[in-house]
């Protein structure tokens, strides 16, 4: 689901989507889609929009960034089926071609209020970046022109060379890692600062071990999760 919030800075219009929808910070994505500075004669305000992420996933994930497994997938004509589908990955094909890299743009999946596009591409490690932040700032733009073309119930998860899934099974591996090291040194791990669902990742992760706990701490975008040893 989508929803907008104003604020006078960006933590207050953040807090009060939280409290409002009763989530945790890490439960839902935040976009900014309007600011406005303080100045000598007007207030300053933040516009939010905000993406829940449904409860299941949160609890089991099968998705990297919104993207289904294959078992859940549903895999069809590469095609764009629609005018929306056409528009846009005619917009995806041009923000990238106009960067200066080649690439050709197609569907990767359909799913409900979700749609994957594939990017090919022999600049695909460029379009990654590092620990995928290009392509999350790429995807970023795609959705707020999915919404622009009134399509805000639409979450499109772009992808490359399968990098979403290798990046869940790195860091699935890193947090049983660090878990066994809390368990150990029996001293808690900070890890480094990670977008909401790459958290999300590392909490469902350990959620079933009944020695470690997981929790959030800082502010986006530095917010970190925390690895414990459960003392109960």
């Amino acid at each position: 689901m989508v929803y907008e919030y104003e604020g006078k800075t960006e933590k207050e219009a953040i807090e009060l989507a939280a409290n409002e929808l009763g989530l945790e910070r890490d439960q839902f994505d935040v976009e900014i889609i309007e600011s406005q500075k303080t100045g000598f004669f007007k207030k300053g305000y933040v516009k939010i929009r905000v993406h829940t992420v449904d409860a299941a996933e949160n609890v089991n994930p099968e998705f990297e960034g919104g993207m289904p497994k294959a078992s859940r997938a549903i895999f069809a004509d590469p095609l764009p089926q629609d005018d929306f589908e056409k528009k846009l990955i005619d917009f995806t094909a041009s923000m990238i071609r106009k960067m200066g890299y080649d690439v050709t743009v197609e569907i990767m999946f359909r799913e409900d209020h979700k749609l994957g596009i594939r990017l090919n591409s022999s600049k695909s490690s460029i379009l990654i970046g590092r620990k995928g932040k290009n392509l999350d700032a790429l995807q970023l733009l795609v959705n707020v022109y999915a919404g622009r073309l009134g399509r805000e119930d639409i979450r499109v998860i772009l992808d490359t060379e399968n990098y979403r899934e290798r990046r869940k099974e790195t860091l699935e591996n890193l947090a049983k890692n660090i878990a066994f090291k809390v368990k150990r040194t029996k001293r808690s791990v900070s890890l480094e600062p990670m977008n909401p669902y790459e958290r999300r990742i590392i909490h469902s992760a350990l959620q079933a071990d009944k020695y470690i706990s997981t929790h959030s701490e800082g502010e986006e975008p530095y917010r970190r999760v925390v690895v414990t040893l459960n003392r109960k």
